[in-house]
């Protein structure tokens, strides 16, 4: 649902008080998808045609976004092997459960939505978020198979009633993506993420779980097919932004007519009361 923050009226206005304040309540966008879905792509141009329209945005990721959500992104997304210690022996790194993941996520979503998410939409600006927590639902509820109750408890805690506006999944066959993202980290010349070694079973799980929250909520959560070149699939994006966008402005501009009413009617009650209580 999208919604906008007003500013208090003084209920006796002298000189500025009597102005209108309303401040437009930002638009949350997350971008979602399986590894190798082509967010990493997506996302820029997004950017980019938003703010060529005059938006201020706020580009985003998850985990990250914060040093901490950095810090949680280096664990999570750093596949079990061998690492120097201090001593110079090499000791292997602890995997990391799946409940343990999921509630490491959490903790980083929690200090991304203080220090980022919702500053940043009081301010009126656009979102935009490569991954947020339709993320923990595919990954961990569906492809680690904690499920959706779980990682609903999590939410309720941490997001609350901070959800996307608006939610496009990048949809790729699992084989395709998981492909895409062996030949990123080949041609990068790094190791393979955690979740990439998880294997093509676990890709299938996880883009089943996007496909499931999609047709659970149809209204916010849109899908692109993607496994086609980047200027189409970003002018589907574009399309679907747009759409979001006017329902935004209708949604302010309703807003602030229903406001100044208000405060013209309150002024008017305050002056007749004004002139009664003359002597």
């Amino acid at each position: 649902m999208l919604r906008c923050v007003v500013g208090r009226w003084c209920s006796r206005p002298t000189g500025n008080q009597d102005k209108t304040k309303i401040v437009k309540r930002g638009l949350f966008i997350t971008l979602e998808g399986v590894d190798g879905s082509g967010k990493s792509t997506q996302l820029p141009l997004l950017v980019s045609y938003l703010e060529s329209r005059g938006y201020q945005v706020c580009a985003t990721r998850e985990p990250g976004g914060t040093a901490l959500g950095e810090q949680v992104r280096r664990i999570l997304l750093t596949a079990p092997e061998a690492r120097p210690q201090a001593s110079g022996r090499r000791a292997r790194l602890e995997a990391v459960t799946p409940l343990a993941e999921l509630a490491l996520l959490y903790a980083a979503r929690a200090q991304h939505l203080a220090e980022v998410v919702r500053p940043a939409l009081t301010h009126g600006k656009i979102v935009v978020s490569d991954r947020f927590n339709d993320a923990s639902l595919a990954y961990q509820g569906y492809g680690r198979k904690l499920g959706v109750a779980t990682v609903r408890v999590f939410d309720r805690i941490v997001c609350g009633l901070t959800q996307p506006d608006l939610t496009i999944v990048l949809d790729i066959p699992a084989p395709l993506a998981l492909s895409r993202a062996l030949d990123r980290e080949s041609r990068r010349n790094s190791r393979l993420s955690r979740f990439e070694k998880e294997g093509l079973n676990f890709q299938r799980r996880v883009r089943a779980g996007y496909l499931k929250i999609a047709q659970q909520a149809p209204r916010r959560v849109k899908v692109v097919e993607a496994n086609r070149a980047a200027d189409e699939v970003q002018a589907d994006v574009r399309t679907l932004v747009d759409q979001v966008l006017k329902r935004w402005q209708v949604a302010a501009d309703q807003t602030s007519k229903a406001k100044k009413s208000q405060m013209k009617t309150a002024r008017v009650t305050w002056a007749c009361a004004a002139v009664s209580e003359r002597p």
